[in-house]
């Protein structure tokens, strides 16, 4: 059997012909297996997702109309997005379905990007699909409610990269999420800030 990294091993004795499985994870190929001994053994390939998902949401004081405004509307935007990381346009900006834009991060002399484009639009609704170091889908969802919008952003994503994975992991992934949590408060405030103008 094949070693497949980032995946449990799983020693597999089946009587007759079956379709193995590890930990919940459907093996993508077959093994002859017969009397409990393996008679013609076949590299086995064990997919594993590293899908992580950070969600968190808060109340505003502010229609949803006019949250969806603060996030669809680029200057705004930047107003409540992490000031290391700026978005740009590819061709003329918009958030409707299919448009593309490039988040990147301000580092010094690196200066990593996300490739973005708009997968789902809806009123009150807008999902970002990006590629690049990371992979995901970044949701941002205005749920009216009696005194205002409920406001949830669901960030799903994977790291491809082995290394860059555990680099993020250990010593990113808590900061990332108290970051998402300030930019949904720094939302809250331009958005209430937007009533009566």
């Amino acid at each position: 059997m094949h070693r497949v990294w980032e995946a449990s091993i799983c020693y597999i004795l089946l009587p007759n012909r079956g379709k193995a499985s590890c930990a919940g994870e459907q093996v993508s190929r077959w093994a002859v297996l017969s009397e409990n001994r393996v008679l013609s053994p076949l590299p086995l390939t064990i997919k594993m997702s590293q899908q992580q998902v950070f969600e968190q949401s808060i109340q505003i004081n502010a229609p949803a109309t006019v949250v969806e405004h603060c996030i669809a509307d680029r200057v705004l935007m930047h107003r409540w997005l992490n000031p290391a990381l700026r978005c740009d346009p590819v061709g003329e900006w918009s958030t409707d379905m299919g448009s593309r834009s490039r988040f990147v991060i301000e580092v010094p002399l690196l200066q990593p990007t996300l490739e973005s484009t708009v997968v789902e639009r809806e009123p009150g609704l807008i999902v970002w699909e990006f590629d690049g170091f990371f992979k995901g889908r970044d949701r941002w969802e205005c749920q009216p409610i009696e005194k205002g919008t409920r406001l949830l952003n669901r960030f799903e994503f994977e790291v491809p990269n082995p290394i860059i994975r555990w680099g993020f992991n250990t010593f990113a992934a808590a900061l990332t999420q108290q970051d998402m949590q300030a930019q949904l408060r720094r939302l809250k405030r331009v958005a209430e800030g937007q009533i009566g103008k």
